[in-house]
């Protein structure tokens, strides 16, 4: 019998035994959720529509804490750690599939016995053993085992690069949300400022009032409670500032007091042209669904890669060195030592190893597949939210800038009357109460507003256009990517 027909024999026994070791019966149970209108898995870091979002806001104040964040963040490194360590990852697998070749040199110094194998002249002599040889291994990947392992890692990798992206789209809407923060406290601060001095004024009235024998003590007390009351409410707000600024230098990397001095202003509220509801295939570009969406892939050909497992194993290996007791003639072509092999081997009793190893697979594509779904779902919900609570807080704003116009027409009527002689300081300064009440609300409403725009263009990936035209073109050529 021929080697080639010796090693045909030894495969198709090597097939026959193989079904000993078989993975009937374990399969995934998850089912994806249907993402056909989301953009496809091509997608890489210069796939997403607008990644400098925050210019658009033309804050330079802004755009420099973001992209010192960006620098300096622990968290941003530690994304940037993950992604090398997926990538060296996938390095090992992927080498893998290519020859090993090695080499090897040694010397001994051995007496051998004059009982033992070596026959004489060399049985009872002190000799030195030579041995020069380069080898070569290649585990032939027949069954896709090493190649479906490479294309996990690599699933994992393009997992990492979308992880990286989406934490820096936090971070940057983290800065932008804690900046703006600061400057809704900061004007109610201001705010705060001038209702302090009203009151106190309020109250100089009433004691006049009082001493006049127009007004009583309960009037007189009422007016000077509510000082140290205010006073509390601003003390409350340098609270909240200095927690404000903490939380900035800890996004940016910065010391607790690198901000003190740090004084944004709200941005005047731009209409946006929203749309009833978002094309889900924006969602397409979010990069923690990305991130997901990779993951399931990285598993499934984790799995088809465990299943290989289940099959024979081939491996060619090959040497040639030289190899001869003393020195004088190792390098003689006398002392070639060359050699090549085929070598199979199956698994035919692992005591359920394998199949053990094949439901972890099967649990982790499930896993995988749910933690998709859950992300999907809540990209979606995160994104409707985002869009009623804008819509809302539109009309919202319509209606309080109405309910301000009428409270500063108020204003300014009473202000005219108390000129005019018709009416008394007393009216001008309870009418000027609701007038720093309604400017309350219109800041709490306005921060609301910014907070939540930077919140829709998180919720979409940092690719939120303030145009129908806008998502409407992203729309049409995600759908034809």
């Amino acid at each position: 019998m021929t080697i080639r027909s010796r090693l045909l024999a030894l495969g198709c026994c090597a097939l026959l035994l193989a079904g000993c070791a078989n993975y009937s019966g374990i399969l995934p149970e998850a089912l994806k959720f249907n993402d056909s209108s989301l953009a496809t898995h091509s997608v890489s870091y210069a796939d997403w529509p607008k990644e400098s979002w925050w210019r658009d806001l033309q804050d330079p104040a802004l755009d420099a804490l973001i992209e010192q964040a960006l620098i300096d963040s622990p968290s941003l490194q530690a994304a940037s750690a993950r992604l090398r360590r997926a990538s060296a990852i996938a390095g090992e697998a992927e080498s893998a599939l290519w020859p090993r070749i090695n080499a090897s040199s040694s010397n001994t110094r051995e007496r051998f016995s004059e009982r033992g194998l070596i026959p004489p002249p060399y049985a009872g002599t002190t000799q030195s053993i030579n041995e020069l040889q380069l080898s070569g291994q290649w585990e032939i990947d027949f069954f896709g085992k090493n190649r479906e392992a490479l294309q996990a890692a690599l699933g994992e990798v393009r997992a990492s690069e979308a992880e990286q992206q989406a934490a820096r789209q936090l971070l940057a809407s983290n800065v932008a949300r804690g900046y703006y923060n600061l400057a809704r406290l900061l004007a109610q601060r201001e705010l705060a400022e001038a209702r302090q001095q009203q009151r106190q004024d309020l109250a100089q009235l009433v004691e006049r009032r009082f001493k006049a024998g127009i007004d009583t003590q309960v009037e007189l007390e009422s007016a000077r409670g509510v000082i140290p009351e205010n006073a509390r409410d601003i003390a409350a707000l340098d609270e909240q500032l200095a927690l404000a600024r903490h939380a900035l230098t800890a996004l940016t990397g910065k010391l607790p007091d690198a901000l003190d001095t740090l004084a944004p202003r709200l941005p005047a509220v731009a209409p946006l042209a929203l749309p009833q509801a978002l094309p889900a295939n924006l969602l397409g570009h979010r990069a923690d669904v990305v991130a997901a969406r990779w993951r399931v892939e990285s598993a499934v050909h984790g799995m088809d890669a465990t299943k290989a497992m289940f099959y024979p194993n081939i491996n060619l290996n090959a040497f040639a060195g030289l190899s001869a007791i003393g020195l004088n003639q190792w390098l003689d072509s006398g002392s070639r030592q060359p050699g090549i092999g085929l070598a199979i081997s199956l698994p035919i009793f692992d005591a359920g190893r394998l199949r053990s190893l094949y439901r972890v697979s099967a649990a982790t594509l499930d896993a995988s597949v749910a933690s998709y779904n859950g992300t999907l779902l809540d990209a979606l919900r995160d994104v409707a939210d985002q869009l009623s609570t804008l819509q809302s807080l539109t009309t919202q704003m319509a209606r309080q800038q109405a309910t301000l116009a009428s409270a500063q027409r108020s204003y300014n009527l009473a202000l005219q009357r108390y000129h005019a002689d018709i009416a008394d300081r007393l009216n001008v300064l309870n009418v000027e109460s609701g007038l720093i009440a309604q400017r309350r609300a219109s800041i709490d409403l306005q921060a609301r507003w910014i907070d939540s725009r930077i919140r829709l263009i998180q919720a979409l990936g940092g690719g939120f256009k303030d145009t129908n035209a806008a998502l409407a073109a992203q729309a049409i050529d995600n759908k034809h990517n």
